[in-house]
């Protein structure tokens, strides 16, 4: 199983300053509009990001804020480390999410839905990606970069999925009068885990231990909202990128919208249902493109 977390790219190195890297995603997330780059711009520069290491400090990245403040984002930014700035850009995407809802909802409705809000933090990643990638001839540079893409969606897709799925089966077991124990949730967990990776994925004997571990699953089903929050964001972001004026003001319509609808109305406002399996298709769609592009490099 740990293989299958090496990255394909083993000798790719960058260094991009904290100011360098708030520039870069400036200029990836301009098709969102002036005042949505202008003000996160603003927020990064200024006060938004606490961005270094510190005592007593957890690891991570979270977003957060309150109705009266702006937002705030926690995290350790390492100039060395390119991940960090899709994680600055993801941490950005909750960050905005938050400062048009609060400018847009009274209170009780201003705090959206995690359904909702993986949605605009993902967008922001895919838009960065699209932009290094349109814009880099190093080979090292894209294959990295279409790496990460797959393992962003193999992390959040399909592997969110069977995470979902063994919450449906312990779920139906304590349903069903099955008791739950340490074997029985571990055989359910090392058979999904065969299902999804295949024969050609080898199992240790303490493997089947991850689904003891997971914190997620102490907030029932939290875990599939990441699943069709990916797959919403890339069909919006095609949306986006392929459309006008329009499509834009649908997206950040969205982002306006809060806490104050259903997230599938929402969603649907914005130009995507999730209620198909249309937006799922066409992010899988996007996997095998994607997964083309690394082949052919390879």
């Amino acid at each position: 199983m740990y293989d299958t977390r090496l990255p394909l790219v083993r000798d790719f190195k960058t260094h991009y300053s904290y100011e360098q890297a708030v520039e870069l995603i400036t200029i990836a997330l301009a098709p969102l509009g002036d005042e949505y780059t202008s003000t996160l711009e603003s927020g990064l520069r200024g006060r938004w990001v606490d961005r270094y290491e510190n005592k007593g400090k957890r690891s991570g990245a979270f977003s957060a804020g309150s109705y009266a403040g702006d937002p705030y984002i926690l995290m350790n930014f390492k100039e060395d480390v390119f991940d960090d700035i899709f994680t600055l850009a993801h941490e950005g995407g909750h960050s905005m999410h938050s400062w048009y809802s609060t400018r847009n909802n009274p209170l009780q409705h201003y705090n959206y839905t995690i359904f909702a809000a993986e949605v605009a933090s993902t967008f922001n990643e895919q838009l960065l990606a699209r932009h290094v990638m349109n814009t880099t001839d190093d080979p090292s540079f894209k294959l990295y970069l279409l790496n990460k893409q797959l393992d962003d969606i193999i992390g959040t897709i399909y592997r969110q999925t069977m995470f979902a799925e063994f919450e449906k089966t312990t779920h139906e077991m304590v349903e069903e009068n099955k008791p739950l124990t340490v074997d029985s949730l571990r055989e359910v967990y090392r058979n999904l885990t065969a299902a999804y990776f295949g024969d050609e994925v080898e199992q240790h004997e303490w493997s089947d231990l991850v689904g003891l571990r997971i914190p997620h699953f102490y907030s029932a089903f939290y875990v599939y909202k990441y699943a069709t929050g990916m797959s919403a964001a890339l069909a919006l972001a095609n949306r986006v990128l392929a459309g006008g004026a329009e499509e834009l003001d649908d997206y950040i319509g969205f982002l306006k919208s809060g806490g104050s609808k259903f997230p599938l109305e929402q969603l649907k406002d914005a130009g995507v249902d999730m209620s198909k399996s249309e937006p799922v298709d066409e992010a899988l769609a996007h996997f095998a493109d994607v997964l083309d592009q690394l082949e052919a490099l390879l």
